[in-house]
């Protein structure tokens, strides 16, 4: 049985989010009556489902609404830009719920609130928010675990939402103190998989919190570096000039496959051609062989001061 609350109020991503389900990687805010932006509700979806999809589809993409089914977990529908239906199976396992509201469910939501989700982590360095980003399991987290471990603040992992000031400077909106670490990762950094929760059905990944190293302010963009999946003899940072800025930020868009569909391209080629105005954008190169998390970090803030 899912876990319910009357109203508790939560704060993610820049937003006020009040939800009839129980979530615990999240913030409470500290003011009750402050205004709402999104409402995460049980609903049941089955016959909304069963009607709008279509045979070969994995998805309901209309004007205002993305639906979407995990198999054995939930129906999940976004819709307006602010409320979560979810539509839970029997013997579902509620922390898979969890993941998938605060995943794929969070994303698109943002998407239709015309904040981009990146996809990856994002630390604060010097007064400044800088994302690391790449495929999944390219090493996102685990470098950015590897700042934490130096002192540094997590803003966001995994899904990280980039808006505008009211002088058009991108901010990273905080999301919620959590890190997902492989075992290995967290084998490196000498902490023990028995303290952590695994994720469901990925038993050799957990979730770590970070509540002590949390930055709960949001930061300005200033820079974005890519994990590449090509192997390099050494760790080496190149820095991404010309059209390869934009088609780096439209790759590491948070499932970006969605954009088309969602008639979203226009405001995304916007959105991110005002982003590059203000940042620099790095590709991250290093061995397929060994522990490069530490050697990468020292790199980064030698390019970052060369820049001052």
């Amino acid at each position: 049985m899912i876990q319910t609350i009357n109203k508790v109020v939560y704060k993610a991503f820049g937003l006020s989010i009040s939800s009839e389900i129980k979530m615990p990687e999240l913030i409470k805010t500290v003011n009750p009556d402050e205004q709402v932006n999104v409402f995460i509700q049980i609903t049941d979806l089955t016959d909304l489902w069963n009607k709008s999809i279509m045979q070969g589809e994995i998805y309901v993409v209309r004007e205002n609404l993305f639906m979407f089914q995990v198999p054995e977990t939930a129906i999940f529908a976004i819709q307006n830009g602010d409320t979560i239906h979810v539509s839970p199976m029997i013997g579902a396992d509620e922390s898979q719920i969890r993941l998938f509201i605060l995943g794929t469910c969070m994303g698109a939501l943002l998407m239709q609130r015309k904040i981009l989700p990146l996809h990856g982590s994002a630390i604060a360095i010097g007064g400044k928010a800088y994302a690391f980003v790449g495929t999944s399991g390219a090493g996102k987290s685990t470098l950015a675990s590897a700042f934490i471990s130096k002192g540094y603040e997590l803003l966001s992992d995994d899904v990280i939402a980039v808006t505008f000031s009211e002088a058009q400077v991108p901010m990273v909106m905080p999301s919620y103190p959590q890190q997902k670490l492989w075992q290995e990762s967290l084998m490196e950094f000498g902490m023990e998989t028995s303290s952590y929760q695994p994720i469901f059905q990925r038993e050799t990944k957990f979730l770590v919190p970070v509540s002590n190293q949390f930055l709960t302010d949001p930061l300005p963009l200033a820079g974005v570096f890519e994990l590449s999946n090509m192997a390099s003899e050494k760790v080496e940072i190149q820095t991404i000039e010309g059209l390869a800025r934009l088609s780096t930020l439209f790759r590491q868009t948070f499932r970006s496959s969605l954009l088309e569909r969602l008639q979203l391209m226009e405001w995304h080629f916007e959105t991110t051609v005002k982003i590059l105005n203000n940042i620099d954008i790095f590709q991250l190169r290093r061995p397929t062989a060994g522990f490069t998390a530490p050697h990468m970090v020292s790199l980064i803030l030698k390019t970052l001061q060369r820049g001052e």
